[in-house]
C-alpha cells in the first residue's frame, strides 16, 4: 500500500499560481514580515492585498463574507505554499485561519459584517489576548477580569495583563479572553467557567503595548495593559460566562492552520541541491537522519490532513489537533538540528552558488529560532499530550 498525497490537477495548478504569484511579488531574500526592515512587512501587506484580489487569501470561505467557496483542501494549498515560503501573508494568517471561522461560528450578524470582509481584503491585523504572566499553558486560570461598568447591565470595564502577544504592535483587533464571573460566584464552579471573549479595538482608551525583544525579531512577542478598558454587549463573542468553549474551537483551528511541516519539507528536499556534489561526502549518520526527517514531514502532514478532514465535516476534536501538533512540533525543532548540522558543511563556492548557500544558511537559522520557540506557542507541548491523553482515555483508543 502507498499514501498519496497527491490532491488532483486543480490543487496543482492552484500550487503553480501561488508559487508564481510569490516568485514576482515577493524579493529574493525575503525571511518573513518580522524584521528590523519595516519594507518586509509592507510586502507581506501588499501581497496580502494582492492575494485577496485573486480571491486567494480566503479562498474557502463563503462567497458571501468574501471568500472563493473552495473546499477546505485548496484552502490547505495555501496555507502550505505560505508556510513553506516564509509566510509572506504576515500576520493576516491568524485572520484568515481561525479568527474569521470562530466569527462564522459564533458571531452575531452584526459582528460577521464587520469583521468578516476586512479579513478577506487583507485589510486588518488581529492579535490574540489570551496568555498572561501566571495563565500560560493553564490559560483558564488568567486574571484578567471584566467587571460590570457601575449601573450599566451592558457593559465592563477590562483590567489585567496579556503577555507573548504576538503583532499587538501593529494589530487594529483584539482577540480577547477575560474573566467575567469568578469561581464561586453565580454557579460558576470551575475555573474553566465564568469566561467570555470580547473583540476589542486596539485603540480603545486604557490599553498599552509593550514590546518584548526575542531572537525571533519585532513584533512578535508583546506585553499588553488594560486598564479599565471600556467594553459593551456588541463586543462579547458567543455567550458571556461561555468563553471556554470557543477557546477550544480556536486552538483546534490555530493549531492546525499553521502547516510547519511544509518549510520543512522544502528545506529538507533543497539540500543536496544546495550542497551539490558535496552532499555525498557527508557522514551516512546524517544522511539517514535527513531521510528520516523527511519521513516526519510525511507523518505530520497526515496528521494535518486529519484534523482538516474533520473540521471540514463539521468536527473540531482537541485530541486530533493535538496529535499534530506534537508531531510538528518534534518535526519543527529535529529537523532544524539536522538542517543546521547541513548548512556547516556548506562550501564557498563561486559567487552565483554563494548567494544561493547564503540565503539557504539564513532560511535554515531562521527556521532553527523558530523551532525554539514552537514547544511553547499555541500551546505548550505538555498541554498537548495532556490533551492527547484525555482523548485517548475518553474514547478508548488513540487518534488514528
Amino acid at each position: 500500500m502507498t499514501l498519496n498525497f497527491d490532491m488532483g490537477a486543480d490543487a496543482a495548478r492552484l500550487r503553480g499560481e501561488l508559487r508564481q504569484l510569490i516568485a514576482e511579488h515577493v524579493p529574493a531574500g525575503y525571511l518573513g514580515a518580522f524584521t528590523d526592515d519595516p519594507a518586509d512587512l509592507e510586502v507581506a501587506q501588499q501581497f496580502c492585498r494582492t492575494l485577496a484580489e485573486r480571491n486567494l487569501l480566503c479562498l474557502s470561505w463563503p462567497s458571501e463574507y468574501g471568500g472563493g467557496d473552495a473546499s477546505v483542501w485548496e484552502q490547505t494549498v495555501v496555507r502550505e505554499e505560505m508556510w513553506a515560503h516564509h509566510e509572506p501573508r504576515g500576520a493576516q494568517y491568524m485572520g484568515v485561519n481561525w479568527v474569521g471561522p470562530i466569527i462564522m461560528r459564533h458571531g452575531t450578524e452584526e459582528q460577521q459584517r464587520t469583521h468578516l470582509p476586512p479579513i478577506a481584503r487583507g485589510e486588518v491585523i488581529w492579535c490574540q489576548g489570551f496568555s498572561e504572566p501566571e495563565a500560560g499553558s493553564d490559560l483558564a486560570s488568567l486574571r484578567t477580569f471584566a467587571r460590570r461598568a457601575g449601573d450599566n447591565p451592558t457593559g465592563w470595564l477590562v483590567n489585567g495583563q496579556k503577555i507573548w502577544t504576538s503583532y499587538a504592535t501593529m494589530a487594529q483587533w483584539c482577540f480577547l479572553l477575560a474573566r467575567t464571573t469568578r469561581v464561586g460566584d453565580g454557579g460558576v464552579q470551575r475555573k474553566q467557567q465564568g469566561l467570555t471573549v470580547f473583540l476589542v479595538p486596539m485603540d480603545r482608551p486604557g490599553i498599552q503595548v509593550r514590546p518584548i525583544r526575542t531572537m525571533m525579531g519585532p513584533h512578535h512577542l508583546n506585553e499588553v495593559f488594560f486598564d479599565d478598558v471600556p467594553v459593551t454587549e456588541a463586543d462579547v463573542l458567543g455567550t458571556v460566562d461561555d468563553g471556554w468553549s470557543i477557546v477550544q474551537d480556536v486552538m483546534s483551528f490555530e493549531r492546525v492552520g499553521i502547516a510547519r511541516y511544509a518549510r520543512c519539507e522544502r528545506l529538507l528536499a533543497l539540500a543536496p541541491q544546495v550542497l551539490g556534489e558535496h552532499w555525498d561526502a557527508l557522514p551516512a549518520e546524517l544522511h539517514g537522519r535527513w531521510a528520516r526527517m523527511l519521513t516526519h514531514c510525511r507523518r505530520a502532514r497526515l496528521l494535518a490532513y486529519r484534523v482538516v478532514a474533520l473540521q471540514a465535516g463539521g468536527q473540531v476534536r482537541p485530541g486530533d489537533a493535538a496529535a499534530y501538533r506534537i508531531a510538528v512540533t518534534r518535526l519543527d525543532q529535529d529537523s532544524a538540528e539536522v538542517l543546521m548540522e547541513l548548512v556547516a558543511a556548506l562550501p564557498p563556492g563561486d559567487s552565483a552558488d554563494r548567494q544561493a548557500a547564503e540565503y539557504f544558511r539564513a532560511e535554515v537559522e531562521d527556521h532553527w529560532r523558530y523551532s525554539q520557540a514552537s514547544t511553547v506557542s499555541s500551546g505548550s507541548i505538555e498541554m498537548q499530550r495532556i490533551l492527547l491523553s484525555r482523548a485517548m482515555l475518553a474514547t478508548g483508543k488513540a487518534p488514528r
